[in-house]
């Protein structure tokens, strides 16, 4: 099956208290999509309008297939202000702790779905156990995350020395703080190996997954602005996923949250589409759209740069055309559900190839707007 984890890898559920959704993983289901929330919130982020705001994006990134979403929490303080958004919202939030047990076992006091941490960062053994048993009592998942940049000082240097290969570290790196969780008897744990080679993300994601049932979140760590960000990570997940290997991804980008869900919904539906050699429906909206030349008379860029999020929203399995001219209008887009393009100094709108409505460009974003809630 394509886009789905590890068939071999146990299940795991995040969320399904309070007023948390319930999330699973693993166990060969669909991959789950996931992304970071790129700013730092307060309390009063979280009042009126602005509060609204929060809420409102939160709710867009769900809509537009994100499963989960992580927040920095660097101290006590972000801690509660996670806490307080965790009451506020379905969506499960995880928590991503480094250093501080504290702020592990207070995080662990919300409806915060997930915690990650590194027990050989959290300050001790008998630290990460207080924070294993408190997640156990509570019921909440742990992720441990390995990256290349930060491995144990004893591993690092083995890199550094050529006696062990990157890859092979984040797997060694990663087997040892599983080791921890065993000795505690927790077994509600994943696990994210991440670098920013593709190659060693690769590989180490495949060592991993022929040893351990335990899930994995894959994806490449500091792969960069959209373009390089979006082909790296396209490189390493269309690899992964087509073995099985990835029970939730996220496609880090210098860039928007909702540039990497929608990323990340185009890399699942290609390995689908791969797999299944194009017999298989796609689901959701699939947008084609024209590069632009000299015979444009559409702005497609700004009118996809309009569009984009409000169609990757929508909960229609449907395929949208935004084309420049005529020429790659209604002919070469004839498959669309609904498509639109130029046409001199008039805009064409068009299903299946035939023209439905003619229009000037001012009325364009109204008319289309009309046509799309028609299907």
């Amino acid at each position: 099956m394509a886009a789905v984890g590890n068939l071999r890898s146990r299940t795991l559920q995040i969320g399904g208290f309070s007023n948390v959704n319930a999330v699973f993983l693993g166990g060969g289901l669909r991959s789950v999509i996931q992304t970071m929330w790129k700013d730092r919130l307060s309390f009063s982020d979280l009042e009126g309008e602005s509060g609204e705001a929060v809420i409102a994006r939160i709710e867009g990134l769900r809509k537009m297939g994100c499963g989960l979403l992580r927040f920095a929490v660097p101290d006590l303080n972000a801690a509660e202000v996670l806490g307080s958004l965790s009451s506020m919202v379905s969506m499960p939030l995880v928590a991503d702790i480094h250093f501080d047990y504290k702020i592990a076992l207070r995080c662990l006091d919300f409806p915060i779905a997930k915690i990650r941490i590194n027990p050989g960062n959290i300050g001790g053994r008998d630290k990460a156990e207080a924070v294993v048993k408190k997640a156990a009592a509570n019921s909440r998942p742990i992720r441990v995350g390995v990256n290349a940049g930060s491995l144990p000082a004893d591993i690092r240097q083995r890199v550094d020395s050529g006696s062990l290969k990157s890859a092979e570290a984040l797997v060694l790196a990663a087997e040892r703080e599983i080791a921890v969780f065993k000795e505690f008897g927790f077994a509600n744990v994943m696990v994210s190996m991440k670098a920013s080679s593709v190659a060693d993300t690769i590989k180490a994601n495949r060592i991993f997954a022929e040893r351990s049932d335990v899930p994995l979140h894959v994806g490449v760590t500091e792969a960069g602005p959209l373009i390089a960000g979006v082909v790296r990570n396209a490189a390493a997940l269309l690899a992964l996923l087509g073995e099985g290997i990835g029970d939730t991804i996220r496609v880090s980008l210098s860039d928007t949250m909702e540039n990497e869900v929608i990323a990340a919904r185009e890399i699942l539906e290609t390995v689908r589409e791969l797999e299944g050699a194009g017999e298989t429906p796609r689901r959701g909206i699939r947008i084609v759209s024209c590069p632009r030349c000299g015979r444009s008379s559409f702005d497609t860029h700004a009118f996809t740069a309009l569009w984009q999020n409000r169609l990757y929203a929508m909960d229609k399995n449907i395929t949208v055309a935004i084309m420049g001219c005529a020429v790659n209008g209604p002919e070469e887009a004839r498959h669309a559900d609904i498509g639109i393009t130029g046409a001199g100094d008039k805009v064409l709108i068009f299903s299946k190839g035939k023209v439905i409505r003619t229009i000037d460009a001012v009325e364009a974003d109204a008319a289309f707007e009309e046509e799309l809630r028609r299907l």
